[in-house]
């Protein structure tokens, strides 16, 4: 690629950068806000899920608005309303105005990354370009995470303010470069009759509910009550929304897309992936700073080897991908992913650093083989007016997988817990095992799906492989005639 390409290719991959430091550094941070703004024990966990729910609510619209209304239209103006309302949760003095801030703040992201993934998807050719620039886009927001981690402790030592006015510096920077990076394209008119309000409604109404129940579910049984409800109305949504895009002139989503196998399996393969590494990282977290009394700096300085996927997934992973292909370097990630939660089951009281050690670099190799290759198969071959839609389905999935993997590990957590009958360290070591058993479950799962993509693509290649045997055999099928019936 020449110097403008990888210039284009740096922005586009500092938003989904500053997107993972962005929520790894709010992590950090919430114990400092909580106590200097004396937020109620729900108002703190509201902080943190606001995010979520914006992000994951509206990141299927997002998507398909980035096909429908321009992609660096998109791009652009939600980048700037991130600026903005990172900005103002810094100068927040109230606990209410924190949650509206993140809450807008995921909302800016989920339009703003499906338009910076279908803008590298529709500006790099499909093949080994488009297969390095997504690797290094993938590669690049596990690093932002990771990396994040340390940045939040350090500027949280400074002062919880500055985790929101740094990514209003980085964003102020990436926005005055895309104006002059982006090129302008010009908006295919829409088909039909229009945009499709309706569906975009019942779309982000379903979203929303299904993400409040997802993050409900770490309340366990004393909120079955609101969490049954929203369930409920996600699924009533949910079908309205089937019902409107069925009859829909221009419908916000082509409903067949979801019924394209590599492109389900890489979305499942996604969302299990994700939760499982971020419910992983959320246990550990908890077991190093709860139980083992680590300062958040401690904690983010000895997590950040996770980070070598930020290396790893530009250089070793595009070679592995040209030589085996991306359905059995899927299988790998999960493999080791497996092997990486499985070692750190039997974790002790005292356990030194260098007994974490393999998981924690085992586990950040495996994000490195997983990730990106999930990504371009949640792309591949997906028709170029659908892939701000891809990428709003690719985002969706990692979203409530993220979501999903916290929940789940915090309310299997809190069971063990209560079963233990205490808060004695004996008894959190044990709920923190029990709790690690999930994002094993995770990618056990995720595991079986990737291998059944691996026989699809080998029953692909053998059914063209018989095609053109057949073809090269008959000399009239080569020519475009038919042969003889005698």
């Amino acid at each position: 690629m020449g110097a403008r390409a990888w210039a284009l290719l740096l922005v586009l991959c500092g938003t989904i950068f500053l997107e993972g430091a962005d929520i790894a550094m709010m992590a950090v941070a919430i114990p400092s806000i909580r106590s200097d703004l004396g937020l109620a024990t729900d108002t703190a966990a509201w902080v943190m899920s606001a995010y979520v729910l914006g992000y994951a609510g509206f990141t299927l619209l997002g998507g398909r608005a980035a096909d429908l209304l321009g992609r660096r239209r998109m791009f652009l103006l939600w980048l700037a309303v991130f600026l903005v309302f990172s900005g103002l949760g810094g100068f927040a003095t109230e606990g209410w105005m924190l949650v509206v801030a993140r809450f807008v703040t995921g909302v800016s992201s989920a339009f703003m990354t499906p338009a910076a993934l279908s803008l590298i998807t529709t500006s790099y050719e499909e093949g080994p370009r488009r297969n390095k620039a997504l690797l290094v886009f993938a590669g690049t927001g596990a690093g932002g995470f990771s990396l994040g981690l340390v940045i939040g402790g350090l500027l949280t030592a400074l002062g919880w303010r500055w985790v929101f006015f740094a990514p209003v510096l980085m964003a102020g920077a990436l926005l005055l470069a895309a104006f002059r990076l982006i090129p302008r394209r010009p908006v295919p008119p829409p088909t039909g009759h229009g945009f499709d309000l309706l569906g975009a409604l019942t779309a982000a109404g379903a979203m929303l509910l299904a993400a409040y129940t997802v993050v409900r579910l770490e309340h366990g049984l004393d909120a079955w009550r609101s969490t049954t409800a929203s369930a409920l109305g996600a699924l009533l949504l949910g079908a309205a929304f089937v019902g409107v895009e069925r009859r829909a002139a221009n419908p916000l989503v082509r409903l067949g897309i979801l019924r394209t196998g590599p492109v389900v399996r890489a979305d499942l393969g996604a969302l299990l992936f994700v939760g499982a590494f971020f419910g992983f990282q959320f246990v550990v977290t908890l077991y190093l700073q709860e139980l083992r009394g680590w300062s958040s700096v401690q904690t983010a300085i000895a997590l950040v080897i996770m980070g070598c996927d930020a290396v790893l997934a530009p250089t070793l992973t595009p070679r592995l991908v040209a030589r085996f292909g991306n359905a059995r370097v899927i299988v790998g990630g999960f493999l080791l992913a497996v092997l990486a939660y499985g070692l750190f089951l039997p974790v002790g009281m005292d356990w030194p650093y260098l007994a974490m050690f393999p998981t924690l670099i085992i586990a950040g190799t495996a994000f490195a083989l997983a990730y990106g290759p999930l990504t371009i198969a949640a792309t591949d071959g997906v028709a170029e007016s659908e892939q701000g839609l891809a990428g709003g389905l690719l985002h969706t999935a990692t979203q409530f997988g993220s979501a999903i993997g916290i929940s789940a590990v915090t309310a299997v957590y809190g069971l063990a817990l209560g079963e233990a009958g205490g808060s004695a360290p004996e008894a959190r070591l044990s709920a923190f095992r029990a709790a690690l058993t999930v994002p094993v479950a995770m990618v056990v799962l995720g595991l079986v799906i990737s291998l059944l993509s691996v026989r699809a693509v080998r029953r692909a290649s053998q059914v063209s492989s018989v095609n053109a045997s057949q073809t090269s055999a008959n000399p009239a099928q080569r020519s475009g005639g038919m042969a003889s019936p005698k």
